[in-house]
């Protein structure tokens, strides 16, 4: 979707403006759920940049709250909510020209070391 994130101190969160094009269409004029859902994780996935650490998604939670369209001005931000050892909670939000949220999310994301993780899949 080539997403280009930018993080603004002042307000201490990630955002990203987009548009969406008629290839993510679910209902008739606006984006599918999925879509609206793999927007949110990836925005939620930068936060963790913050700290510095890798962290896979575990869980995520999505309300649906409004239609998003396609072909119009949009923006999904996103911020850290806390941290809790390995377990970084992270929130997002897709918004509208007028400010009006569209969509928010929730997500839990697991630390982790990935050349332990992801050693045997590795070629030696």
């Amino acid at each position: 979707m080539h997403l280009k994130f930018a993080y603004d101190e002042e307000r201490d969160c990630f955002v990203c403006r987009f548009r969406l094009g008629k290839r993510y269409t679910g209902p008739p004029g606006h984006a599918h759920g999925g879509i609206i859902a793999t927007l949110l994780d990836e925005a939620m996935g930068k936060v963790n940049k913050l700290r510095h650490v890798i962290a896979l998604t575990s869980q995520i939670t999505v309300d649906y709250l409004k239609p998003v369209p396609l072909n119009k001005p949009l923006r999904v931000e996103s911020r850290e909510v806390r941290v809790r050892g390995r377990r970084h909670f992270n929130m997002a939000e897709i918004l509208n020209s007028q400010d009006e949220v569209l969509a928010r999310s929730r997500g839990l994301f697991i630390a982790i070391d990935p050349q332990k993780m992801f050693a045997k899949f590795v070629e030696r």
